[in-house]
């Protein structure tokens, strides 16, 4: 029976994890093995803060997991599948059961995080892997010299096209709307790239190719009469998030797009449950709001957790 066990190993849950093991709290995280944090995929984070040159998600993240450990905290690769009530001495516990075993904790702090969302059109599906991506830092390389299409107007679609034009020839975003969504620096950086161009006001409605792609079919949104054919050879899809969850459905409140609903305090609609960052219902999803979510959570389940045992400072 542990203290605390946190569900997520990106930003959030890590923070949390040191929080709670620095308040001596018996804390166990489950890094998910098959769906590891957005974040280490991230070729350079320019705004987080320490960090004025910039650092790599990935070596932000084992920055984070060093830190954590330090204080005590206990780290398993394995995935969730299942959250359910349990009691332990009679006080309310809960149980989550993952791939290869199951573990309980008095308090669980949800930090899964989300996956890239996908177009859902022809083509996408058979061809990831052949010239389909979701991650310029983990399949860039490969393309060099090539024409690739970027779908996406974001933050995360700009920064990496901005990184593909190290290897492309040339990099094309197709956005649905007639400028970037992406913040202010971002958008200069794309429009100042002579290897980047752009298609406004166009969805991707095919990635053509057989055994690899060899282009996209993109639709003008305000005239759905003009279609054409760009030549890529890649395609890179970075046109929002999905949260990672599913296996929480019937237990906890969440919003119409799947994020968890929770208070200033992270807590969910269920008694011992957190959440914290980009899982959750919020305005901004940056490593930084991430932080100062999971930091929050595990005070709050820390102190959830002391009033449960009746060790509660000033009780």
């Amino acid at each position: 029976m542990y203290d605390i066990l946190i569900v997520g190993s990106g930003p959030a849950g890590l923070t949390a994890g040191m929080y709670a093991s620095r308040a001596a709290m018996r804390t166990l995280l489950l890094a998910s093995a098959y769906h590891p944090s957005l974040i280490t995929t991230t070729d350079l984070i320019e705004n987080y803060p320490g960090f004025p040159e910039g650092i790599s998600g990935f070596e932000l993240v084992e920055k984070f997991r060093e830190q954590a450990e330090k204080f005590g905290l206990e780290c398993i690769q394995d995935d969730a599948v299942s959250l359910e009530k349990t009691s332990k001495n009679s006080a309310p516990a809960w149980k989550v059961t993952t791939s290869g075993s199951s573990f309980e904790a008095l308090a669980v702090i949800i930090a899964t995080g989300t996956e890239y969302a996908h177009l859902n059109v022809k083509g996408e599906e058979e061809l990831t892997g052949r010239g389909v991506s979701y991650c310029a830092t983990c399949d860039g390389p490969f393309f060099k010299d090539a024409h690739l299409v970027v779908v996406g107007g974001g933050d995360t679609a700009v920064q990496e096209a901005l990184f593909l034009t190290r290897f492309a020839r040339k990099v094309t975003i197709v956005h649905r709307r007639d400028r970037l969504r992406a913040t202010g620096i971002l958008r200069q950086r794309a429009h100042d790239n002579e290897r980047i161009s752009f298609e406004w006001n166009a969805v991707v409605t095919e990635i053509m190719g057989e055994s690899a792609v060899t282009g996209v079919k993109i639709r003008n949104v305000k005239n759905p009469e003009d279609e054409k054919v760009l030549k890529a050879e890649g395609v890179f899809i970075f046109t929002g998030y999905i949260p990672y969850t599913s296996f929480l459905h019937g237990i906890l409140a969440l919003d119409e797009g799947g994020y968890i609903v929770v208070d200033a305090e992270m807590k969910t609609s269920a008694p011992g449950i957190f959440a914290c960052g980009d899982c959750t219902k919020k305005l901004l999803r940056q490593v930084v709001t991430a932080c100062g979510d999971g930091a929050t959570a595990a005070f709050s389940a820390e102190h959830y957790v002391n009033e449960l045992k009746g060790t509660l400072y000033g009780t």
